[in-house]
Order: C-alpha cells, then sequence, then structure tokens
C-alpha cells in the first residue's frame, strides 16, 4: 500500500478529476468511509451521541458529510464549529436536513457546550485540521482540541477518532504540536500520509485504518511514489513457493557466523531464526568454546568450530577457515554476538572485505555494523548484494551522526544511506524501515513494545538470512523478515502480554506466522495490519 506526502496526495486528487471523478465525489466517499469506521468503533450508530469538531476547509467537509450519515442511521449526531465555514456550504444543510445538530464556535464563547458535549457522547470525530499547510494550533481550535485531550482521562470516555489526520500532526514528517491530541483511532483518507508512520505522530495518530474513497487503482502505482506500507497481502504474495517434489538442498544453505563465549545466545537464536523460516540447511560458526553450548541446543544446525582468542571470540586465522567454504552456501550472515575486538575487526574485515571479495549475499548486523563503521569507505570493497540491519544507535555509529539525528528523519536517512552505500538498510524500531538502492523505502505497520528486548534483532537476522538463502531478493527477503518478525511479535503479545516476552517466543511462533499470512494471500485466512 503507498505512503503518500500532501503534494503527493493532491497529485492523486487531481489525476482522479482528470478521470472523471469529481471532487465532491471523493468527499462524499470520504464522509461516508469515516461514518462507516466510526460505526463500527460504536458496535452500531443508532441511539449513539456522536459530536464531529469541524474545521474551515475539506477535513470539516468530510466531518459533515460523515454526521449527516451517521444521523441517518440513527445517531444523535452534533457537529461543532470550531472556525467559520463557507458560505455557501454545500455539505451544511445536507447535514441538517438529515437532523444534525450545527453550534458554532461564535455562539459558544467559553466553549461551555463542547465542555457539555464531550461529556456526554460516546465518539468525538476530528475533522478540525487535514492535510494543509501545518502552523501551530491556535485561537479557539487550540482550545478546542486541546479538550479531547483531557477527554482521555475522564470517567466517561469517548472513543477518539481522527479524520485522516489528528489536528495538529504534520502530515509529511509525524512532528506535533504541543496541542495535539493522542486519538483512538485515525481514519486515514485513500491513503495514509507518512507523518502517521513515523514518531511522534504514530503515537498520537492510535491503531491506524485506511479508507478508500474513490481513487482508481492504478494511479498510485503508476506515479512514482516510492514510499509503500507492508501489508500481509504483500508478504504473503512474496514469501517462498515450497513445491511437492522438495528436497533440503531446494531451500538454500544459510551460513551464520556469530556468537562469542558471553553471547552464546545470540548465535543460537540467529540460526535457530534460519531454521524455523525455512531454510534447508543452516550451518553455525562459532567459537570453539561456543560450539558445546550451541550444539545442545540447536539439534538441526550443522556446527563449524572456529578458532577462538583468549577471550573466547573468533580468531581473526578463522578467515581463511570459513573463506574456504563459503561456495557450499548460499547466504552468510554475520554479526550478531561476535563481540568487539581487533581481532574480531581483522577477522570480519578479512572474511567480508578481503583482497578475493565473495559474490556471497550477506546480512550484517550488531558487532558486525560497528566493526564496519570503523572500516574507511567498507561499502566499496563489499561485493554481492548485502542487507544491513542496524537499530538507530548502530545507524548513528555507521554515519558519524547521531541517534536524534537518525530519528529525526527515519525515512530519508534509511533511504539516503541505502543509496550511498548500495545496499538493502533495515532501520529497526517501531514501524521498521526496509530502504533499497533504487530509493524504494518499505515500512512495517508494526510498533510493539514487546519486541524491545535482547536477542530480537538475532531473530530478524536469521529470519532474513533464511529466506535470502531460499531465493528472495535482499530488498524482498528483508521486507518480508520484518513482516514475519512483527507479526509473530503480535502473536506472542496477544498470548502473554508485551512485559517478559523473550526473543525464543518469536521463533516457536515463525512457522504458523507464515503459514497465515500465505492464507491470507490467496484468501483463505486474511489477518489485519
Amino acid at each position: 500500500m503507498k505512503v503518500v506526502t500532501v503534494d503527493q496526495m493532491v497529485g492523486l486528487e487531481q489525476a482522479t478529476v482528470r478521470h472523471g471523478v469529481s471532487l465532491d465525489t471523493l468527499m462524499e466517499h470520504a464522509g461516508l468511509a469515516v461514518a462507516e469506521a466510526a460505526r463500527i468503533e460504536l458496535g452500531g450508530a443508532a441511539g449513539k451521541r456522536v459530536l464531529v469538531l469541524v474545521g474551515p476547509g475539506n477535513n470539516g467537509a468530510d466531518g459533515l458529510v460523515a454526521a449527516r450519515h451517521l444521523s441517518r442511521w440513527g445517531a444523535n449526531a452534533t457537529a461543532y464549529l470550531v472556525t467559520g465555514r463557507p458560505n455557501p456550504d454545500p455539505k451544511m444543510g445536507p447535514a441538517r436536513d438529515y437532523g444534525v445538530t450545527v453550534i458554532g464556535v461564535d455562539q459558544d464563547p467559553e466553549l461551555a457546550d463542547l465542555d457539555h458535549l464531550m461529556g456526554r457522547c460516546h465518539l468525538v470525530i476530528d475533522a478540525i485540521l487535514g492535510t494543509g499547510k501545518s502552523r501551530p494550533l491556535s485561537g479557539p481550535v487550540q482550545a478546542a482540541i486541546s479538550r479531547l485531550e483531557t477527554c482521555r482521562h475522564a470517567n466517561h470516555r469517548p472513543i477518539l477518532m481522527a479524520l485522516d489526520l489528528p489536528t495538529g500532526l504534520n502530515p509529511d514528517t509525524g512532528e506535533v504540536d504541543p496541542a495535539c491530541p493522542k486519538m483512538d483511532v485515525t481514519v486515514a483518507l485513500g491513503y495514509p500520509k507518512a507523518g502517521l508512520l513515523g514518531f511522534p505522530g504514530a503515537e498520537h495518530a492510535g491503531r491506524l485504518e485506511v479508507a478508500g474513497i474513490g481513487i482508481p487503482p492504478g494511479l498510485a502505482e503508476e506515479s512514482e511514489i516510492n514510499l509503500e506500507l507492508m501489508t500481509p497481502e504483500w508478504a504473503g504474495e512474496h514469501l517462498p513457493i515450497r513445491p511437492p517434489n522438495s528436497h533440503k538442498g531446494t531451500f538454500g544453505h544459510t551460513l551464520v557466523v556469530a556468537g562469542s563465549r558471553n553471547y552464546v545466545g545470540a548465535a543460537y537464536l540467529a540460526a535457530q531464526a534460519s531454521v524455523r523460516t525455512g531454510a534447508g540447511l543452516t550451518t553455525l560458526a562459532s567459537p570453539s568454546s561456543v560450539y558445546p553450548m550451541a550444539a545442545g541446543k540447536l539439534t538441526e544446525v550443522i556446527h563449524l568450530p572456529l578458532p577462538e582468542d583468549s577471550e573466547g571470540r573468533i580468531h581473526p586465522e578463522s578467515s581463511q577457515v570459513v573463506r574456504s567454504v563459503l561456495d557450499r552456501y548460499d547466504v552468510m550472515l554475520a554479526g550478531c554476538g561476535m563481540g568487539w575486538s581487533q581481532g574480531t575487526k581483522d577477522f570480519l574485515e578479512k572474511l567480508l572485505l578481503g583482497e578475493s571479495s565473495t559474490e556471497l549475499p550477506m546480512v550484517i548486523d550488531a558487532d558486525g555494523l560497528n566493526i564496519l563503521s570503523q572500516i574507511s569507505e567498507w561499502w566499496r570493497r563489499l561485493g554481492g548484494p548485502v542487507v544491513l540491519t542496524p537499530h538507530p544507535g548502530e545507524m548513528a555509529t555507521l554515519t558519524g551522526t547521531s541517534t536524534p539525528e537518525v530519528q529525526r528523519d527515519r525515512i530519508n536517512s534509511a533511504r539516503q544511506w541505502s543509496r550511498h552505500w548500495n545496499v538493502t538498510v533495515v532501520l529497526k524500531g517501531a514501524h521498521t524501515l526496509i530502504a533499497e538502492p533504487e530509493g524504494l523505502v518499505r515500512i512495517s505497520p508494526f510498533a510493539n513494545p514487546g519486541l524491545a528486548s535482547g536477542g530480537t534483532g538475532d531473530v530478524l537476522t536469521g529470519i532474513i538470512a533464511g529466506l535470502m538463502a531460499q531465493g528472495l531478493s535482499p530488498g524482498v527477503a528483508a521486507g518480508c523478515g520484518v513482516y514475519i518478525h512483527g507479526q509473530a511479535g503480535e502473536a506472542v503479545r496477544k498470548r502473554i502480554g508485551d512485559t517478559g516476552s523473550i526473543a525464543s517466543d518469536l521463533i516457536e511462533r515463525l512457522p504458523e506466522t507464515i503459514r497465515d499470512l500465505k492464507h491470507a494471500w490467496i484468501g483463505n485466512e486474511p489477518i489485519g495490519y
């Protein structure tokens, strides 16, 4: 699903008009879609009290249309005009005709009526400001919208719904005005806006729903929009096919170079994730002291014990051992739990960036990323296709910037450096990003605090490597891997909550998550995102 900026959304609407669909028709579709979403949230409209906060432009007009339909379905709907409206207003008359009560802020200078309505209603729709020019909130708009945040803490708490965007949220950047409320749900019209999937905007948007408004399906695909929100259907469609006449060689061989005496678990998690994702064979190359501990848990994995230094880390000379067998594998994962020392730096530099560079596809994570950051122009010495999986701190180290700088504009940061390094970048975090060198960025729909624990990144890296072993391209493997990881995390959260879940919990859910995603694609068992 495409994710758009304001300018791109305007362009799509203009193209829709050229295809013979009027702006008024789009507005009617938008208002109806929001009304239907509200009816679902309420469990039916009849007898429910709904308050729509109406602004001056098209967002307010959509709100009036939504109020009209809710009133038509039996709700007690009130449109509160937070600002003036155009005169004549083509949406005001039909709303009144269907029984919508209209109150203007000019009739309520102390906002006493507004406070009374908010205290009694079941649902409030914020239809004040949409994708117009972002500006600081002030006057009646600021006063009205600040009351929504107060509503969140009331004994009688209405559902808070934003029409397209919460008022005060920048649709392109995700920045928010200090008065911007935190909504329960945002109904994005046509396509989600980029700011709804960046922080802090995503935290204020609440649950994201996307409603079609009549834009012809092919327009967005024909445009140059290079930002996409991943869906279960997309992931299911791109997962590897497993023919009936398969054998273990059909699904590739993953080499996991990982682990040290202090970080045995990282090696286990990455290798086991590759196995559970469907790689035909997985080999773990780890220090010799790690081997007996890992082998006790990894019964399906092949082991390649490596010489180690006095601290239990991989010895630099091990690069020759690994390089001599690289032709046996389809993908190499490197870095998880290796630890950092001059010796591991020498090992990884010789392995990944040696004079005779390998064309083997690679996934590099954790200590591997920190080691790369110490090597000048490392990206010029890479051979085959590469996926990097940094968290924001590792991304800052790789780019020589700071974590706040990376987080301030995650999309452009991931896109810029993916292009510069000519690698696929998986910038982890809430709404993980997958950036490809050609400029396409995919966004994960998941923001799960339960994944903020040690080892979950090792699981993600193993999933991506396992998918690449089965023949997926780096960008698609990274996208599917992130989606599988996020969906498995949601399954764990649903079962045990988001406190105390561990990385191993994710691994156990991988096969059924992959099964469910395949069903989502063919339509047998659709799942939400």
